[in-house]
């Protein structure tokens, strides 16, 4: 009490000489001090030189704009200020001095405050907002606030230390910046060989100084959880999806001499292991994906077994019942679903489909899975027939909502040994970073011109590349400062007691630049949809091809790996769109072409809210209201996955209830031996009642078994299966447009 007195007579001591006190940001209360903005002038302004690589300000030079800073300070007579308000003072003067010397917009931009302001921040709680479903695999609980709160604060700090014209490209809506919260602290995705951790051990925190470290798996159920502790441990050091190529291939060396009982219960354990644990950023389920075959791929029939901390001496081939064993039990689970009767959203089945395994033999297998299919819609069919996916002989998995991530002796020189296992060195398959640009509006920019057109579309991969240069240079700081311990891991190797290889490779992610609005895009250019004109199509097709040639050319240029996809577009789908609907100057050539409740959307921006149901089409599809036969679809379609080295994803939206088993692997069968198709899922929207627990096909307004109207709605987002309740509008509206397919025999 007397303390708290005493520091109240000094305030009002040094206010009576005409000085305020500060309230520091540290929540400390002290006497104004003029040499405090110069020293923090002097100390923020070295990450000048490090990020945009100006020169720190002067010594003369901080003590200038101090002293102005204190005269307009002082000019308010208040008794108390605050630190941010200081801030502010001096940044508002390093901004009008940026016109005669521009080096100060850079120091206003480092020296600049981030953080929420109390209104959004209580939007976040409450879950409203954009912010607060940008994501629908964000669950609504106390670590989702915190992390949304976080997120706010990340992307500011990120595109205040970027270049202004390459934020103001984000900002404004000429591209959209992925997982921006994370940019300066973790790559993208990765798809992991599991053979790692079954040779070397779990070391979760990836020193061995946090966490217990543990051994290379002996028994069953130990590795299992090692794989899936995994994939939650990294969580810590990446952004997107995590998962395992070759997943029944390599866990079967441990399923020898088990029942079938035994190896489902097991099937059983790992589904609920990955939906159980709330361990992924904010309160998430593992975004997870396991590629699993039903038999071991002629690829590594002669390879060594990587297990129990040893390599060999027996090889996969020896172990083909057991693959088939753990493919059926992990399908014979999924058609159950979990104790209400829903289906299991993760792990993502990848099924892999090479010459080898589509053969009558396996065909009992194949129909099991589109059991699952008729059932709930959530498996995934990774097809490695075509050409251009190299026949299936080389190493390849779909990572996250579809990016596609492959190896072949071509692209990898120590693929051999990689396949061998040979001094641990493994298969490390995964991305960076993602940047998606803006199509529809580089056509609007391009007003009907093709070469200008892909001019726009070339400056804008230009901006996507000097973005992926920046996170680079953030990756290589967080490596030096030991903030990624669990990907670049080197643990103790159980034969030589030294240190093994590291975990990922991170010189070897690649670095992707997405697209949005193809459909769009044509449709301004053209005056045709994809589905309306074969123009559109041929101009989409030569797009891509304009953008894969430049894509060469840069790739040589700055010596990193470049892919260009197709975006899921969760968010950015409809950020982009209300960026256009909200801009002046595209604003009436958006509304044009946009998707979507347009009449809703405007009543809302005009309210100031941007969650609004307003979307451009995903990527490359075909807009998902064309009323057209699936056939026409796929011959849309499928010309552009031979172009798109980054991956793709077809959908089929099923419009029957219970659609036949046979006839859905018919469908695939076509798909996957007469088409160019990737990657395609059947899409199967639930009704699930909270009431009785009733799972029902279709979207209910009221539970068909009970009749309560209290029920909620399951779908297909972009990549994986969620409950429509944390969608944002945009996908909502999305979901509403959807045609769906009959599936016939």
């Amino acid at each position: 009490m007397t303390e708290g007195i005493e520091v109240w007579f000094k305030g009002i001591e040094h206010y009576a000489a005409g000085k305020p006190m500060v309230r520091t940001s540290d929540g400390y209360l002290t006497p104004w001090n003029r040499e405090a903005i110069v020293k923090q002038l002097i100390r923020e302004t070295k990450l000048a030189e490090n990020f945009f690589g100006a020169p720190a300000i002067s010594l003369e030079e901080a003590e200038e704009i101090a002293k102005e800073a204190e005269s307009r300070i002082l000019g308010m007579r208040a008794k108390f200020v605050s630190a941010p308000l200081i801030r502010e003072i001096v940044n508002n003067i390093l901004l009008e001095r940026s016109e005669e010397k521009p080096v100060y917009a850079i120091y206003r931009n480092v020296l600049t405050r981030v953080g929420v302001p109390v209104y959004d921040a209580y939007l976040i709680d409450v879950g409203e907002g954009f912010e607060a479903r940008e994501n629908a695999n964000l669950q609504p609980n106390p670590e989702t606030s915190h992390k949304k709160k976080g997120d706010k604060v990340s992307k500011e700090e990120y595109l205040l230390l970027m270049n202004p014209r390459l934020a103001d490209a984000h900002l404004k809506g000429d591209l959209h910046i992925h997982d921006l919260e994370y940019f300066g602290t973790r790559p993208f995705c990765q798809d992991w060989d599991l053979r790692y951790f079954f040779y070397y051990g779990l070391m979760p925190d990836g020193l061995g100084l946090k966490t217990s470290v543990a051994g290379p798996a002996k028994h069953v159920e130990v590795a299992l959880l090692h794989s899936v502790k995994a994939l939650a441990s990294a969580q810590t050091n990446f952004a997107g999806g995590q998962g395992f190529y070759n997943y029944t291939v390599f866990m079967a060396p441990y399923l020898r001499g088990l029942s079938y009982k035994h190896i489902k219960q097991l099937a059983q354990m790992m589904f609920y292991e990955l939906t159980q644990i709330y361990v992924a950023r904010g309160g998430q389920m593992v975004f997870s994906n396991i590629q699993i075959t039903p038999g071991v791929p002629d690829l590594w029939k002669d390879k060594p077994v990587v297990a129990m901390g040893k390599v060999g001496p027996d090889v996969y081939g020896d172990y083909e019942d057991e693959v088939r064993a753990f493919f059926r039990a992990i399908y014979e689970v999924a058609l159950e679903g979990d104790w209400w009767g829903k289906p299991f959203n993760f792990p993502k089945l990848e099924g892999g489909i090479t010459p080898e395994f589509f053969k009558p033999e396996y065909d009992e297998e194949w129909l099991l899975a589109h059991n699952v299919v008729s059932k709930f819609g959530t498996p995934y069919f990774d097809n490695m027939l075509p050409a251009y996916r190299g026949y299936g002989k080389g190493v390849s998995c779909y990572q996250c909502c579809a990016y596609v991530f492959t190896e072949t002796p071509e692209t990898d020189p120590d693929f051999n040994a990689k396949l061998y296992f040979e001094d641990g060195k493994h298969f490390s398959m995964g991305g960076m970073q993602v940047v998606t640009l803006n199509l529809p509006r580089a056509a609007y920019r391009a007003a009907g011109d093709d070469d200008r057109l892909f001019e726009e579309i070339a400056k804008l991969m230009d901006a996507a590349v000097e973005i992926f240069q920046i996170k680079k240079r953030w990756m290589e700081l967080a490596v030096k400062s030991g903030r990624l311990p669990f990907a670049v891991q080197r643990p103790k190797d159980p034969k030589t007691g030294q240190r093994g290889p590291p975990a990922v490779d991170l010189d070897n992610l690649v670095y992707t630049i997405g697209v949005v609005g193809g459909n769009e895009m044509v449709q301004w250019h053209t005056g045709f949809q994809l589905h309306e004109s074969r123009d559109a199509v041929k101009l989409l097709v030569k797009t891509l091809l304009e953008m894969r040639k430049y894509k060469a050319e840069l790739e040589e240029k700055i010596g990193m790996r470049l892919a260009i996809a197709r975006t899921p577009a969760e968010s950015c789908a409809q950020r982009l769109a209300v960026a256009d609907m909200l801009s002046p100057e595209f604003k009436d050539m958006a509304i044009t072409v946009v998707k979507g409740d347009l009449e809703e959307a405007r009543r809302l921006m005009a309210e100031g809210v941007r969650d609004v149901p307003l979307y451009y089409t995903n990527g490359t599809h075909v807009y998902v209201g064309a009323q057209i036969p699936l056939t026409e679809r796929i011959s849309i379609e499928q010309k552009f996955w031979p172009i798109l080295s980054g991956g793709n994803i077809f959908h089929i939206w099923l419009g029957e209830a219970y659609p036949d088993p046979e006839a859905l692997f018919k469908v695939t069968k076509r798909i996957a031996t007469q088409t160019q198709i990737g990657y395609f899922a059947y899409t199967k929207d639930l009704t699930i009642c909270e009431q009785c627990f009733e799972v029902s096909a279709g979207i209910n307004d009221a539970c068909p078994n009970c009749g309560s109207t209290n029920v909620r709605y399951w779908s297909r987002v972009t990549g994986y299966y969620q409950e429509v309740g944390g969608w944002n509008e945009a996908k909502k509206r999305e979901l509403k447009d959807r045609y769906r397919t009959r599936i016939s025999i």
